[in-house]
């Protein structure tokens, strides 16, 4: 099998709570085109987070291997979203002094360098420095400040950090299925990649991602990232809910939550019946779909409050113009759109990922948004800078440093 050239082939790593995707993308002139696909169930995550690497690794090698079968290449390198509750988003700013009073690209590393220079505990390490917007002396609301002159450049930036055993225990079960990692993205920056409008970022916008064990939530107002966090309930908790609360194998409520799953009670017509497998061996019972629906729908409910608990607490609720946008596997499940709007009170849209070619029709789905986004974030950075392949003997400040360079441009 040839190997492609890493320059044309870039490869999105989604390693989510319950499934891995492996999305391979070719860069053309008119932007991405997606030639393969490779999903795997996921065993060894909970919660975002790598608990049995053994595991992980095995899942890891299936999706890849069905990815490298249909797009007709060897993947050697990978972009890995990574998500979890060890994430943490915040705000900062660092101003320096411009010396020949033209702003250079020596500068604008300078001013980052200084407005991430924030003190975080020492198992952290910076996963993205993202500029919100640029001061020049007493001017702002510039997003390129290169060649403008000034004697003062003053940077806002939006600080992704996470703990550095959660992301080299990624690291690690991609290098031993003999991947090397170019860099760990967080998966909402990934989604928001695929799914979101540009005029809906500089409205302002929420991005819900819900995925099997967290919710991904990115804030943006004029353009600019201005709000992440992860809360930790999904499309898991769910399932775990319909086996206790209908008596039913947790394999077998899963299936039960994919055929006749719904969020919504009104959307489900009075005399629906469907089939629930027994635990120990006994037969399986006949039950009324609503049955299923009164488990799903407060607990879909219970994940839309606390994303407005959260999006209040950042101090952004207001500021939605272009309200919420859903995507992720959990928000596939007719009436979770309908119970979103009418919790979070803001319009509401579910997104799958867009601006792509290639196998459109196959990647159409919010479970694919991360995947893709994952792409199309590897396709910008080659665009500007190009990574050194990320593994586990490169220093930390040596990886943040580079991370920050291909931010910038």
């Amino acid at each position: 099998m040839a190997k492609a050239k890493s320059s044309e082939i870039i490869v999105g790593l989604d390693i989510g709570t319950t499934k891995i995707a492996c999305i391979v993308g070719e860069v053309t002139e008119d932007g991405v085109d997606i030639i393969g696909i490779g999903t795997s169930p996921s065993k060894g995550m909970r919660r975002g987070n790598v608990v049995n690497i053994d595991a992980t690794v095995s899942s890891i090698r299936q999706a890849v291997d069905e990815a490298e079968n249909m797009a007709g290449c060897e993947i050697s390198s990978v972009y890995a979203a990574i998500s979890g509750p060890n994430v943490r988003g915040i705000n900062n700013n660092g101003i320096v002094a411009i010396k020949d009073k033209e702003i250079r690209a020596n500068d604008v590393a300078r001013v980052l360098e200084q407005a991430k220079a924030v003190a975080i505990p020492m198992d952290r390490e910076v996963l993205h420095v993202l500029p919100q917007q640029y001061l020049v002396d007493d001017q702002d609301g510039i997003r390129d400040p290169l060649g403008m002159a000034g004697v003062r450049l003053e940077a806002k930036v939006h600080i992704v950090t996470s703990l550095v055993s959660s992301v080299q225990n990624v690291i690690r079960c991609a290098n031993r299925c003999n991947l090397q990692v170019s860099d760990i993205v967080l998966e909402s920056l990934a989604a928001s990649q695929a799914c979101l409008e540009d005029d809906e970022k500089e409205l302002g916008v929420a991005l819900v991602d819900i995925g099997g064990g967290t919710c991904d939530i990115m804030v943006y107002a004029d353009g600019a990232i201005v709000h992440t966090s992860v809360i930790e309930l999904g499309g898991e908790r769910v399932t775990n809910d319909i086996a206790t609360l209908l008596r039913t194998p947790l394999e077998s409520a899963e299936k039960l939550k994919r055929k006749y799953g719904c969020a919504w009670r009104e959307l489900v017509e009075t005399g629906e019946m469907m089939e629930v497998p027994s635990v120990g061996g006994r037969g399986a019972r006949t039950m009324p779909r609503h049955k299923l629906v009164e488990v799903i729908e407060p607990r879909v409910e219970e994940i839309f409050e606390y994303v407005k608990k959260d999006l209040i607490r950042c101090g952004y609720y207001d500021a939605l113009a272009a309200g919420v946008v859903l995507t992720g596997g959990a928000t596939v499940m007719e009436g979770v759109t309908e119970i979103a709007e009418q919790v979070l009170a803001v319009p509401t849209r579910r997104a799958a990922p867009s601006k792509i070619g290639g196998l459109v029709d196959v990647v159409r789905s919010p479970s694919y948004s991360t995947g893709v986004g994952l792409v199309m974030f590897g396709a910008e950075q080659g665009r500007s800078v190009q990574l050194p392949a990320r593994g586990e003997d490169r220093p930390g400040m040596f990886k943040r440093a580079w991370r920050s360079l291909a931010e910038m441009f």
